[in-house]
Order: C-alpha cells, then sequence, then structure tokens
C-alpha cells in the first residue's frame, strides 16, 4: 500500500483590500512620522505607537479618530458614508464608507485623526503650529 501524503492545510487568501484603500495608504503615508503596520489583522497606519487609521474587517470602510460632536454632525449629514456600529458607540471614532465618501472628506478626516495622536511637534513641521484639534476630545 502507497504511503498516503498528509492533507495540505488550505492556505488562507488575504482578505481582499479595496482599491481606493491605495489613496487612503497614500494620504496616511504622507503624514509625518505615520508609519504602516496591522491592527485587528488588516492594514493599519500609525503615528508613534497609536493608530490613527485602519481597515475595517469588512474591507468596506476605514476607522478613523473623531471627535463625539463631529461625528454626529457627520453621520447625521451623509449616513451612508459616515457609521458606526455598537463596538464604537462610547469611543471616539467613526466608520467611513470608501466606497461612497468624498475624497476631500476623506483627506480631512485621516488627517484629524493623524492629528488627535500626532507629537506636537510633528504637528508644527506638517502645519507650522499646534492646533487646537490636538485635544483627545471625547
Amino acid at each position: 500500500m502507497p504511503a498516503r501524503r498528509p492533507k495540505k492545510k488550505p492556505v488562507a487568501k488575504p482578505a481582499r483590500v479595496p482599491k481606493r484603500f491605495a489613496l487612503v495608504r497614500k494620504l496616511a503615508l504622507a503624514l509625518p512620522g505615520a508609519e504602516e503596520g496591522t491592527s485587528y489583522g488588516t492594514p493599519a497606519f500609525k503615528v508613534g505607537k497609536a493608530m490613527f487609521v485602519r481597515l475595517h474587517q469588512d474591507n468596506e470602510a476605514i476607522v478613523v479618530l473623531i471627535n463625539f460632536d463631529e461625528r454626529a454632525m457627520r453621520m447625521k449629514t451623509d449616513p451612508e458614508s459616515f457609521y458606526i456600529t455598537d463596538h464604537y458607540l462610547d469611543y471616539p471614532a467613526m466608520l467611513v464608507r470608501l466606497a461612497t465618501v468624498d475624497v476631500e472628506d476623506l483627506r480631512e478626516l485621516i488627517e484629524e485623526s493623524w492629528r488627535r495622536n500626532a507629537p506636537e511637534e510633528l504637528i508644527r513641521q506638517h502645519f507650522g503650529d499646534a492646533p487646537a484639534s490636538k485635544a483627545r476630545q471625547k
């Protein structure tokens, strides 16, 4: 009887990253001190050790940091692009649907999320001042 070969384990295919995520990567990495890594098994961008944007595990949205007042305003104005799940209810973060978000809104949200965690020195290098939005508001 011939020896049986062990069954090959199926190779996990990496999750499909949306094409629009290439723009997220470009915008995030253009910010001083930004580094690419992973968070919850998806691509993420950090400044220092703090995450400021990541691809949500549904592969349809990104997660950005945002204060609660602005989040409420954006979700009311464009609920198709801006939303949260129960997980983010009490956390200053928001999901941004890549298929529907305006490019300028995307740029602004990534930059503001970066500013929430970037050291003041990096903010000054990029903007010439340490903006009031640096405060980590909830």
